[in-house]
């Protein structure tokens, strides 16, 4: 079974879209982390002027130990927000490029499927052995392919867990800090 001129063409024509695709996929991703750091940005800079101008109206070192207290428990907060925000365009941007991936990974194992097959309806008498081997060895290397599939999948599952459990430790962190320093005023 032979590639023709047609099917030659369309795979490449196939290949160019998906290229496109992810590329345009890939933009998304960077425009979601470029407005995601804008809006960052513009919260910063407008805490920034409340927190200053809080500074400004602290009379003792107590009551500038509450501001800094009372300011500790957000951030921690914002900054969870923001990395969860990074986390997730990454991910979806990442999940995109495995789809497509495993995609073309499952028409290409088709195609190897249908030569073998092809192959093996088309041989010679007395090399049915060559042929089992080479069903064989395209069997194995399926078998392969899901099994890091399904490692990568639990990899990811487990950096999501380990994710949230970091965020949330960090946030339960900040509030702890914030209550024991509220309690010494």
């Amino acid at each position: 079974m032979a590639l023709t001129a047609d099917q030659f063409l369309a795979a490449q024509k196939a290949n160019l879209e998906t290229l496109f695709g992810l590329t345009t996929k890939a933009f998304e991703g960077v425009e979601k982390l470029v407005e995601l750091n804008v809006t960052a940005s513009k919260a910063a800079l407008s805490e920034a002027q409340g927190t200053a101008q809080a500074l400004l109206s602290v009379k003792d070192a107590q009551e500038l130990l509450a501001l800094q207290a009372s300011l500790f428990q957000p951030l921690a907060e914002k900054t969870t927000a923001y990395s969860r925000h990074l986390y997730d365009i990454a991910q979806g941007t990442g999940a995109e490029f495995t789809k497509a991936f495993e995609a073309k990974a499952a028409e290409t194992q088709a195609t190897i499927v249908g030569l073998v097959d092809s192959a093996s309806k088309n041989a010679p008498a007395g090399s049915e052995t060559a042929v089992a081997m080479m069903k064989s060895a395209v069997a194995a290397a399926n078998n392969a392919f899901e099994s890091v599939q399904k490692a990568v999948k639990q990899a990811s599952d487990v950096a999501e867990a380990n994710f949230t459990a970091v965020s949330t430790s960090a946030v339960n962190a900040a509030k702890s800090t914030a209550q024991t320093a509220s309690r010494k005023r």
